[in-house]
Formats: C-alpha cells, structure tokens, sequence
C-alpha cells in the first residue's frame, strides 16, 4: 500500500474542492482501515460544498466527503473485535455516536449529537478511509459494492422515515414529493411495507416514469394546475395519511401539508432552509395533522436492509445511475447538480 492517496476535499472556509493526494489514514485501536471500492454522491454534498450547510460538531479547516462507503477492510487496530477481520466485504454506517452526549454517556439509543461522516469527520471521497469499528458492517458476497455504498442514506434515510418516523401501516396512502435518490427508494420501501396507494410527485416526466417503474401507483406533476383534483381523486378524495419531502423544496411542502388526510402526517425527509408554512392552521388542528422532522437513520436500520437486500427482497441494481473515478469526482459533483441524466444516484470508484 502506498503512503498517499486520493481524496476529495472541501476547505470549510473557503468553499473549495479539489481531488487532492494526502496521507493515508492509519487506523486508531477501535478502528479499521478500508480500502474503498465505491462511495455515493448525495445532494448532502453538493449542500456542503455550496455552503448550504456547514458542519456544527468539529473544528476541522477541510474534511473528505462522502457518507456513502463501501469497500474491503485493509487493516484493523488492536481493539478491533474478532468480528471484523483483514479482507472482509463492509458497508460504513453514514455517522457514529459522539460517545458524550446523556444518552452516550448511559449507553442508551440514539445518540442525542450524532457526528455525519463525510460532515463531521473524514468521508469516503478516497481511496481508503478508517472507520470506528461499531460502524463497520460486513456485507454478503452477493450484494455489489455499489449498491450496498448507498444503503446507509439514499436507503436507510427514507426507510427509516416511513417506518420509524411516520410509521406507515399496510393499507395506508403515501404522496411523495421528489423522485431522486431518496423518492425512488421510498416508493420502493412503501411497495414493501403495502402502503396503498402510492402517489408519487415530481415536474419531471422521466422522473414520474421511473417512478411507475419502481412501484407507484399514480404519478403526478405538481405544477399542473389541477393537482389537487387529482391528488383527491387518486385517494378516493381523502387526502393522504402520509406526505413524504423528499425533494426538499418549500413548495413541495406546503402542497404536502394541503393534501394531508385527517390524522395525516406530513414529514419533512429532504433537506433546505426555507420556512414551512403551514395555511389554514385551524384547519390543520381541526384535523389533528402533523408535521414531523426527520434525519438519516439508525444502525439497525442499515443492517435490516443489508439483510433484505442479501435475501433478495429488495433489488438496487437499477439504482446505479453512473459509476465515476474518484479522479474525477469534480465531474461527478457538476453531473448531479445539472442532473444530467435524471440521476438516482452516482457512486465514485477509486
């Protein structure tokens, strides 16, 4: 193994990324090394770079993207369980613990200020990253490098929204706003769980297409002017018990909110800054709604998945938009802000 690699790196302060050569990372006692062989390219990351967001929880100047990672373990430290070994096939959970938070502190879950990995701490945009060994978990040989990159977020996220946040019953309805890298996985997480109908919801026409595709009932444009009519009309006129942003988009909100059943939930997936309005808000408690916030997803979460994908119920494979070099993340990074190709997701391979 060579002494440097490749990284994509963002300077906090200035804004700027650059694949850059650096050291590689050697691993601390709890930690493994991972040599990796794909890592996702999440809207997450383009909001960090355009200055969207910024990281809260570490003092760090400049910082490796990405949270999507999977790979092979190169090495591992002293007190790294039996569990992990040299050679074995990982996915990385998306964050970890920050291990002094009240709840860290009683070893109880969920941590209470997570740390976002590729945010927080030294992502996966390289050619090998270390990762705390609690967050490192085996994939089967089955299951391709690049989909299982993507489950700890364009996966976990939107599955633990519907079935932990929102808590979807089989028989129930579901809008969902933005068929991108979460939306598409949510419809298909929905079609798993039997939630009816389906109704997914974006300007784009190959987007609603796709989304047919992966097991909506109804797709519908937004910006049509009759879209309530036919939100109503595909409920049966009831409304939707559960609205999904995924787009993270304001407008997609507000609709959401309008079109919500009595007891419907609105929760709020997708990432932005702009305010939520929420009209008619008598009507809104009238009807005992509510909006619920959402973000990422537990561990289990990530090794259910991994699981259902190994046993074949759920299927990733058309998920893979492009496969990128590492090299060439900075193409990678304008690919998916213009959507070229009405990208799902696009994975970097070292």
């Amino acid at each position: 193994m060579t002494a440097t690699m490749l990284a994509g790196r963002l300077d906090l302060i200035t804004k700027r990324f650059a694949v850059e050569e650096v050291p590689v990372p050697r691993p601390a006692p709890n930690e493994a090394l991972v040599a990796v062989r794909a890592s996702g390219v999440c809207l997450s990351d383009l909001h960090l770079i355009a200055g969207v967001f910024n990281p809260s929880r570490t003092d760090a100047t400049t910082v490796t993207l990405g949270h999507e990672i999977a790979g092979v373990i190169e090495a591992v430290g002293a007190d790294v369980p039996d569990r992990l070994r040299v050679g074995q096939r990982v996915a990385l959970q998306a964050g970890q613990s920050c291990g002094g938070c009240d709840n860290c502190v009683r070893a109880l879950s969920p941590c209470l200020n997570v740390l976002t990995r590729g945010v927080d701490y030294d992502g996966g945009w390289a050619e090998y990253t270390v990762a705390r060994h609690d967050t490192v978990v085996p994939i089967p040989d089955s299951l391709p490098f690049e989909q299982a990159a993507i489950i700890p977020d364009a996966v976990s996220t939107p599955f633990a929204a519907i079935v932990t946040t929102a808590q979807v019953k089989v028989g129930e309805s579901a809008g969902v706003w933005g068929i991108g890298g979460l939306g598409t996985h949510a419809v298909q997480i929905l079609r798993l769980v039997g939630a009816a109908p389906i109704i997914a919801i974006d300007p784009n026409p190959a987007a609603r297409e796709r989304a047919l595709t992966f097991g909506a009932d109804t797709a519908l444009n937004p910006l049509d002017e009759d879209f309530a009519g036919q939100l109503r009309a595909a409920t049966g006129g009831k409304g939707l018990d559960h609205a999904f942003d995924f787009a993270g988009a304001g407008a997609a909100r507000t609709q959401g909110v309008k079109s919500l059943a009595r007891n419907g939930k609105l929760v709020l997936a997708g990432l932005t800054p702009e305010q939520l309005e929420v009209p008619h808000s008598i009507v809104f408690c009238y009807e005992q709604q509510q909006v619920l916030g959402h973000y990422g997803s537990l561990p289990q979460h990530v090794e259910d998945l991994i699981g259902l994908a190994g046993h074949g119920r759920l299927d990733f494979s058309r998920s893979i938009t492009d496969r990128i070099p590492l090299a060439e993340a900075d193409r990678a990074v304008k690919q998916l802000h213009d959507k070229v190709g009405d990208p799902i997701r696009l994975v970097l391979t070292p």
